[in-house]
């Protein structure tokens, strides 16, 4: 089940919010009010992961359950070097059920075409989000580990922290220490639902309305052979592959930062207008925040950080991202693009960005686009044959359309669709609300990016998807007040639109990959 699905919509997500608020949490009762709603979410989570994953249930459980008793004997144990070795345990288990799961048919087709052997393959099929929730066991001990938080006694309360399905399934990674005032102690209110659902709208629009439909001409022109698309096609193809990657991730988690919202729970932001970057560095600061940091302050911290020699530095960096790329699959090519920026952050620190930045702005975002353009190819292409051919195709190998006419290309239908997904990526709409805002409250706005949440170390969620502004602080105009209330009015007018849309979009069985499987 996935959010973008007629099940979820219109069965999954109304049930359990009915069932959730069913029961209250005020009064005499509150404490086991609060336990029964974190139980709900649990089982509903199960539900959700079983309904496409009824076999990997029991591994769920299981992780569970290792997670649980680890975080509580590492607690308790006295000595630094039982600690130690009980961390060392989880890590061990957690990671070779992952690496079993993921890179055991990857490693035996490796040995095979090495040593010619003919060790058949497992045929395991990938257990969904098994690469997010160990990521969250493994964050969650580590912090226990380190006396950051205290265990979790309450092993359904641990249970729904992992397994919680809004972000059950592509993220974001959601740390114990976000949320762990919340499990007992979140206020939901209709303040919060209401911005929950808004958020929850914008990402079903950026999945369903945007990222599925370039994905047809991406999934049409990176399948063809480079030959037969010629420049047109294969900047289309990269072009269409950039957006839908964007809005397919960024929009899922629009929704699952919105779903808990409505469920009461304050996730942070994952993604911060990423294609705004003027540099690879700044693109991997906005882009899957949660992924990032979880490499950062568990891996490359840990390893020495920056705060060493050069050469280890560089290793580092190096081991980080090769990690960072398998991460994401069980393929070379994800290594590759791992180390394609690995190489390209050490490049840009010593210097690449000492020339960038003496280049007008206008450059510096067309240097960033390049990077994380070339960047999606390698993460598309599998073959490295066929990636040479590609950017052949690029680079006018194969002429302006190749074997085919400009017409059978059909990139130019797609024109209008680009120009909506270039705006979308970019902080228009907010610069546009806060411009307005300010206007509304009588006071000079500068500096739009460093106070507004396009700044990429804002990473808060509040008011992400609103229209607000205190009456208090509203300028005396009555004209000021009749602004405010039919712009707000219009933009849940807007977002209504925007749901309609997109749910008529999804019962009409439209194109709807889901590219998470592979993750």
């Amino acid at each position: 089940m996935v959010f973008s699905s007629a099940t979820f919509l219109l069965l999954f997500m109304p049930l359990s919010l009915l069932v959730y608020y069913a029961i209250p949490v005020k009064g005499r009762f509150a404490s086991k009010g609060r336990g029964a709603r974190n139980v709900v979410l649990l089982l509903f989570s199960l539900v959700f992961y079983a309904w496409g994953e009824p076999t990997y249930i029991i591994l769920m459980i299981v992780s569970i359950i290792v997670n649980w008793a680890s975080g509580i004997i590492i607690e308790r144990a006295s000595k630094a070097g039982s600690k130690r070795t009980w961390l060392v345990i989880n890590l061990v288990i957690n990671l070779a059920v992952l690496g079993f799961f993921k890179y055991a048919n990857f490693a035996i087709s490796n040995v095979n075409a090495i040593f010619g052997t003919s060790i058949s393959s497992l045929d395991l099929s990938l257990p969904i989000g098994i690469s997010f929730y160990t990521l969250q066991g493994i964050s969650y001990i580590i912090d226990v580990y380190r006396g950051e938080v205290p265990a979790q006694r309450n092993v359904l309360y641990l249970g729904m922290y992992i397994a919680m399905f809004p972000q059950l399934v592509a993220g974001p990674i959601v740390r114990y220490a976000t949320i762990q005032d919340q499990v007992l102690h979140r206020v939901e209110s209709v303040r919060l639902f209401a911005d929950g659902v808004r958020l929850f709208i914008v990402g079903l629009a950026k999945k369903v309305l945007l990222a599925n439909i370039v994905a047809i001409l991406a999934t049409k022109m990176l399948g063809e052979d480079p030959s037969a698309i010629g420049v047109v096609g294969a900047w289309g193809g990269i072009l269409a592959y950039t957006f839908q990657i964007y809005f397919d991730f960024a929009g899922y988690s629009d929704m699952a930062i919105g779903l808990g919202k409505m469920f009461g729970f304050t996730y942070l932001r994952n993604f911060n207008y990423p294609y705004i970057s003027k540099s690879a560095t700044e693109f991997w600061r906005r882009w899957h925040i949660s992924l990032s940091s979880f490499f950062r302050d568990y891996i490359y911290i840990p390893m020495g950080g920056s705060r060493c020699s050069r050469p280890r530095w560089v290793l580092n960096i190096f081991t980080v991202w090769a990690l960072t790329g398998l991460w994401h699959g069980a393929a070379w090519n994800f290594v590759l693009w791992g180390l394609f920026y690995g190489v390209l952050l050490v490049c840009e620190k010593y210097f690449i960005l000492r020339f960038i930045n003496k280049l007008p702005s206008f450059f510096q975002h067309v240097y960033g686009i390049l990077c994380f353009m070339f960047g999606w190819l390698i993460f598309w292409i599998e073959d490295m044959g066929q990636l040479g051919h590609y950017l052949m195709a690029m680079f006018g190998a194969y002429g302006a359309t190749g074997t085919s006419t400009f017409w059978e290309l059909t990139v130019w239908e797609y024109v209008p669709v680009f120009i909506a997904c270039a705006i979308a990526s970019t902080p228009i709409v907010p610069w546009i609300r806060y411009k307005l805002t300010g206007w509304l409250e009588g006071r000079h706005v500068t500096n739009f990016l460093e106070n507004d949440l396009p700044y990429y170390k804002r990473l808060g969620t509040e008011g992400l998807c609103t229209f607000e502004v205190s009456r208090e602080s509203l300028a005396a105009s009555g004209s000021h007040r009749m602004v405010y209330e039919a712009v707000a009015t219009l933009v849940d007018v807007l977002l209504v639109a925007l749901l309609v849309i997109s749910v008529m979009s999804v019962i009409s069985g439209s194109f709807n990959p889901f590219i998470y499987f592979r993750f």
